[in-house]
């Protein structure tokens, strides 16, 4: 196994990592965007205020994309477990 090999590999697994956590932390940041500006205009200072959307977008967000996170979880998966021989030998 050459060094650009394990290179593509980890490059492979990390934008993995970022796009499904990108997926999950998005909405919940936009949503507290929107909450702050709301909290900042109206100068109502309750920190469960800012706390529930988020939680319930990031919850709502798993919910809708789990299935498609997992999907790509399992593919990468069983690329790399396909891919063993070749990378061995």
């Amino acid at each position: 196994m050459t060094p650009e090999t394990v290179i593509d590999i980890m490059r492979q697994a990390l934008w993995l990592i970022v796009l499904l956590s990108a997926i999950i932390i998005g909405p919940g940041l936009v949503v507290g965007l929107i909450v702050s500006t709301f909290q900042a205009a109206t100068q109502i200072n309750e920190q469960t205020l800012s706390f529930l959307p988020r939680l319930l977008v990031t919850l709502l967000s798993i919910i809708v994309f789990g299935p498609w996170m997992l999907h790509q979880l399992m593919e990468h998966t069983e690329r790399l477990i396909t891919n063993i021989p070749y990378l061995i030998g």
